[in-house]
């Protein structure tokens, strides 16, 4: 019964519904495994489920619009790479606000997707580094699809079984044994 308390409270903590001091810290305690100073963020950046709502909203039609707003630029790629990217970070983020920072890392960091995601970012990271320190429209450009491909990737690996299916279909569709 104790483990099933410790186990309801913990998400509590991650929906960010207030918890008792006391309780946490004997949640905390008893867990060794759990990462201190994530938990610690979670609790003090609780939000009601309306507030998560609303930053959700917020960050999504952001980082939708700043997407959309890219193609406006689609022909300078120095532009177009920092707010097609900007729009990716704040698209990502608002996820953020409806599950929570700390269960966002452990979900990207996940077996399943952690390639996925280091490439994801180290392409957006790559991208704004041509934009803005090489200004070289061509890596520009260059870095721009590799990170949409990674997104794609990326956004693949939430599907069960999708990333298997794109696979077999481009292997079919670029067979050339007949």
């Amino acid at each position: 019964m104790e483990k099933m308390n410790q186990a309801f409270e913990k998400v509590k903590i991650l929906v960010g519904m207030e918890v008792d001091e006391e309780e946490q810290r004997a949640a905390a305690s008893e867990d060794s495994n759990s990462f201190a100073f994530m938990d610690e963020f979670n609790h003090n950046c609780t939000l009601s489920t309306t507030q998560r709502l609303y930053g959700f909203a917020i960050c999504f039609v952001a980082g939708l619009t700043c997407t959309l707003l890219s193609m406006l630029v689609f022909l300078k790629p120095i532009k177009f790479a920092i707010t097609f990217t900007l729009g990716n970070l704040l698209s990502l983020g608002s996820t953020a606000f409806l599950i929570g920072p700390k269960r966002q890392v452990t979900m990207m960091l996940d077996p399943v997707r952690i390639y996925a995601t280091a490439i994801y970012l180290a392409s957006m990271i790559i991208a704004l580094f041509c934009a803005l320190y090489v200004h070289s429209k061509l890596l520009t450009l260059l870095a721009i699809i590799l990170e949409f491909g990674a997104l794609v990737w990326y956004s693949l690996s939430y599907i069960p079984f999708a990333r298997t299916m794109v696979s077999k279909i481009m292997v079919s569709c670029f067979d050339t044994d007949f």
